[in-house]
């Protein structure tokens, strides 16, 4: 009977040392802003499994701190906050989860906030350029069809807006793209035969790359006195699309006589798919000079 007394005992001693578990709450993102109450002096945790980079207001200054490690954001309020929205980005896809947080002096009584989990919605939609996975439904012999990896948007479009604006967008507002890499471009690329119609100078200026698709950003100077219209039938070589920033140039020594124009080339780099140059023939310079005449030739006078 002692034995049994003191099993339960024991049993109970460990009941007490033990911590309960905190219940987590369940927040689902689909791109509706999400409530996250604070309690002053309070941390709260909002578990998101991602390496995210937090955007706090001015006006919130050192009334929030805010710490993020390990796919979690630790929210700590030192005095009462008005509802303020927070930005959460992705640091690897730069997508945005918007929290919406108040922070209100505790009450006597009033249970401790229980951590936050924020799981992807099932109508989030798909972020930019990314790839999904489709899946067939099931046929009558109870075979699935296999998963199907596509992308969202073609990856010509994904690699001309990411080339504009990485040249034209302030750097805060470019959206990143997984998977793209810049390429190094050689120096001094001739290019004289992508536009060999149109009185211009084209110049390479960048260059990414994304799977097999490159796409190279060239800078175009119209050199002449007049209006050009420019069209991407007029470009020669191996060429997928072509993008004018602008749709005409203006005359030389004006603003507007220059623009940049976005080739997008599949297997290889612009390099590559450029059309060799010509060389002209010049009678002149190729025929063969005559022998000089020399002492005690037959046809010497």
């Amino acid at each position: 009977m002692k034995k049994r007394v003191a099993l339960w005992l024991g049993a109970a001693m460990a009941v007490a040392i033990t911590p309960l578990a905190h219940a987590v709450e369940i927040l689902r993102w689909e791109r509706l802003p999400l409530v996250v109450p604070l309690v002053v002096g309070q941390e709260r945790i909002v578990f998101i499994d991602r390496n995210v980079r937090v955007g706090v207001p001015a006006n919130v200054g050192e009334r929030l701190r805010i710490q993020s490690a390990g796919g979690a954001v630790y929210l700590r309020a030192s005095e009462p906050i008005e509802p303020t929205r927070l930005q959460l980005q992705d640091a690897d896809t730069g997508t945005l989860i918007l929290l919406d947080i108040a922070a209100e002096p505790a009450r006597e009584g009033a249970p401790l906030l229980e951590p936050v989990r924020i799981v992807d919605g099932a109508n989030a939609a798909t972020r930019y350029g990314t790839q999904t996975a489709e899946i067939g439904n099931a046929e009558a012999d109870g075979k699935t069809q296999a998963a199907q990896s596509k992308r969202e948007t073609p990856i010509a479009v994904v690699l001309t807006r990411y080339a504009a604006q990485n040249l034209y967008a302030p750097l805060r507002t470019v959206e990143s793209a997984p998977g793209i890499m810049r390429v190094n471009l050689r120096r001094n690329l001739v290019l004289d035969t992508l536009l060999p119609t149109l009185p211009v100078k084209v110049t390479a200026l960048a260059a990414w790359r994304l799977e097999d698709h490159w796409v190279t950003a060239v800078r175009v100077t119209n050199t002449s006195s007049g209006w050009i219209d420019l069209d991407p039938r007029t470009l020669q070589g191996d060429i997928l699309t072509a993008t004018f920033q602008h749709p005409a140039l203006g005359p030389q020594g004006r603003p507007e006589d220059t623009t940049v124009v976005y080739l997008v080339t599949r297997r290889y780099g612009l390099p590559q798919s450029l059309l060799p140059a010509i060389q002209r023939f010049d009678p002149a310079v190729n025929l063969p000079r005559p022998a000089s005449p020399t002492q005690g030739d037959d046809h010497a006078q």
